[in-house]
């Protein structure tokens, strides 16, 4: 059976602890990404990484590791949760998935990501290792998503390049919470 694993990003420390805002799991598209994939029989999970908005390499490490990996698991990862599969898939050359869509990748390059992204080198195979890549970027987003983006894509040849006019992909941002493209490209 199919599975997906779904990654969020780093949220900002004052929405981590309002209770009016969702946990970053259930945040923007990610429940209604969850829903279209688990109507599809692929059984979708969304971890929720204590702590969040202040990444720490080895408790993310720790919360995905809860889940199944196999050569059909379609990753999804949003901002620092794209930085982060592009980050542990890059370290772990045993191990084989199926599709993977960076969402706005983060590479940390805002100013919070100094220790969560140090001593990593990019895989420059890691697409041979996957059902594919696709990197889904906004041309209106930031500066350090902008640089991070172009540094993946020069870094590790083969991925696939979606352009869009959304921000950073946030449910402000798309005003909405629905995502049929990036559902699409899961489907692909």
């Amino acid at each position: 059976m199919k599975n997906a694993i779904l990654l969020h990003g780093k949220p900002g420390k004052e929405e981590y602890y309002d209770p009016q805002f969702p946990s970053a799991s259930n945040y923007h598209w990610f429940p209604w990404l969850q829903k279209q994939l688990i109507v599809n029989d692929i059984k979708a999970d969304t971890p929720e990484v204590p702590l969040a908005y202040d990444p720490q390499w080895e408790l993310w490490v720790k919360e995905v590791e809860r889940y199944e990996f196999t050569p059909e698991t379609i990753l999804v990862g949003h901002s620092c949760g794209g930085g982060f599969w592009t980050r542990y898939l890059s370290e772990r050359k045993d191990l084989r998935v199926g599709k993977v869509v960076l969402v706005a990748p983060s590479l940390g390059y805002s100013g919070w990501g100094d220790k969560f992204f140090e001593d990593f080198t990019m895989d420059t195979e890691l697409v041979s290792r996957t059902g594919g890549i696709t990197i889904f970027n906004s041309d209106n987003d930031d500066e350090g998503i902008q640089r991070a983006v172009k540094e993946i894509r020069q870094k590790i040849p083969g991925i696939e390049y979606r352009e869009f006019h959304l921000g950073h992909f946030t449910a402000n941002d798309m005003q909405t919470s629905e995502f049929p493209e990036l559902l699409d490209e899961c489907l692909r």
